[in-house]
């Protein structure tokens, strides 16, 4: 990423505080033992404790149960009472922008678009911009994790997993390139649908080129690159190609392949593709993937739903197909994962899994798709997705069902055990104009 765009971004998001956000400090460390005590715990697996305790302390979860069978000894703990409220572990926002752009219409704090068709090599982390505003408002509907990726080109690049409240990049990344995204090459569909077509298609063609033709000419290009990129791993190359060298991390299991593809011709050549270099993909978009559970589930592959509140990507769908697409993925066994596209959206992420919930899933099957679904296809699973002992303290209390926007209020949140600050710009211009108005 261009390091003075990213200066740039961090000069800007610190000139900004100026305009009503007071500067919000990374917590410090946990310093002494904490207990919750009394409240519904929803582990993000799909179990839910009622009248539960969870017990933290270093940053990690060291018990969790039934606090009506259990007695402790809380003589050198912080108790926090929380009888009729609800524990949620800390939600993730696949694939987003977060920290990469600032204000949309100011080119300068944009830094999340490459030139050029292959740029395996670039690392969206090293661009995070952990003094944005953007994050604080996430943490305060309950998302404090999130996977930061690139955009452009038909490979874009790799993505990290972060969470929101660090002093900078090295603070927060949770797990380095954890995936590599490339986009699909799609042949243009005409005018026949709601939706258009990919970065290889949709709209306009090129004047006297076969639209079919530029199709095979990029998925030829992706053969090439990506049987060039194996050869050079498997190799001892004298000299160092960075854009081969960043796809290591395919061929040694380090790293994940998400492919955004849509419908399901595409998908099926995505996953056969991928197949063939020995990776197992995951699938970002699929649109049309219900209507390829059992290909998706015998080849194990994990789904990444973008954007639930669309149309249908087909004129002739059932207009609420969005909706359904998620529930009938994880009803036929696929692994499923709900995303919302861009960077200040994602405060509404837990409403994408809320919206889930209504059209044909159990509740805390749509929590998983926030949680540990989407900790498993980013590799994080073993330390956070889930509230389980031994694995991070991340989680956050509400006061309601955090799925739901009209119950959802984060009222305390942990990341690795620290109290996080939940003020916000939102909260702040909200108590500055119900002072003026005299509004209670």
């Amino acid at each position: 990423m261009n390091k003075y765009i990213s200066t740039a971004i961090a000069l800007f998001a610190s000139a900004s505080l100026a305009f009503g956000q007071a500067n919000i400090s990374p917590a410090k460390p946990q310093s002494q033992k904490i207990v919750v005590m009394g409240a519904t715990i929803h582990t993000g697996d799909g179990k839910v404790i009622d009248n539960g305790y969870l017990m933290f302390d270093k940053g990690k979860i060291i018990g969790m149960g039934d606090a009506t069978v259990v007695k402790l000894a809380l003589t050198d703990a912080k108790v926090i009472t929380a009888n009729g409220k609800h524990i949620y572990p800390g939600f993730i926002a696949p694939i987003t922008n977060l920290g990469l752009a600032e204000i949309e219409s100011v080119k300068a704090t944009i830094d999340d678009d490459e030139l050029g068709e292959n740029n395996a090599h670039i690392r969206a982390l090293i661009a995070y911009n952990t003094d944005s505003k953007v994050q604080a408002t996430l943490r305060s509907n309950g998302v404090l994790m999130a996977q930061i990726t690139p955009k452009g080109g038909s490979i874009s690049g790799s993505s990290s997993v972060v969470q929101l409240d660090a002093w900078n990049w090295e603070d927060a990344v949770l797990k380095k390139e954890d995936a590599m995204h490339m986009t699909w090459p799609v042949t243009p569909r005409g005018r026949g649908g709601f939706g258009g077509g990919g970065r290889f298609g949709g709209g306009a063609t090129t004047a006297g080129v076969d639209p079919n033709e530029r199709t095979n000419a990029a998925i030829a290009e992706l053969n090439r690159f990506f049987a060039e990129a194996k050869a050079y791993h498997e190799a001892t190359p004298a000299v160092t190609n960075t854009r081969m060298a960043a796809m290591k991390g395919l061929f040694n299991g380090a790293e994940k392949l998400f492919i955004t593809a849509n419908g399901q011709k595409e998908i099926v050549a995505a996953v056969n593709f991928a197949k063939k270099f020995g990776i197992t993909p995951t699938i970002v978009g699929g649109d049309d993937a219900y209507l390829l559970t059992d290909f998706l589930k015998s080849n194990n592959v994990a789904v990444v739903v973008k954007q639930p509140h669309a149309l249908p990507n087909n004129a002739d769908d059932d207009v609420n197909m969005p909706y359904k697409n998620v529930a009938k993925l994880a009803n036929a066994g696929v692994t499923v994962v709900i995303s919302i596209d861009g960077f200040w959206q994602q405060r509404n992420l837990p409403f994408m899994a809320g919206t889930a919930s209504t059209w044909g899933m159990d509740k805390e099957e749509a929590l998983k798709t926030i949680t540990i679904n989407a900790a498993k296809v980013m590799g994080v699973d073993k330390t956070t997705g889930s509230l389980a002992i031994g694995k991070d303290a991340t989680f956050f209390i509400s006061a309601g069902d955090a799925l739901d926007m009209r119950t959802n209020k984060v009222e305390e949140a942990f990341i690795q055990g620290r109290s996080i600050n939940l003020d916000n710009l939102h909260k702040q211009l909200d108590k500055k104009f119900s002072d003026k108005y005299g509004i209670k």
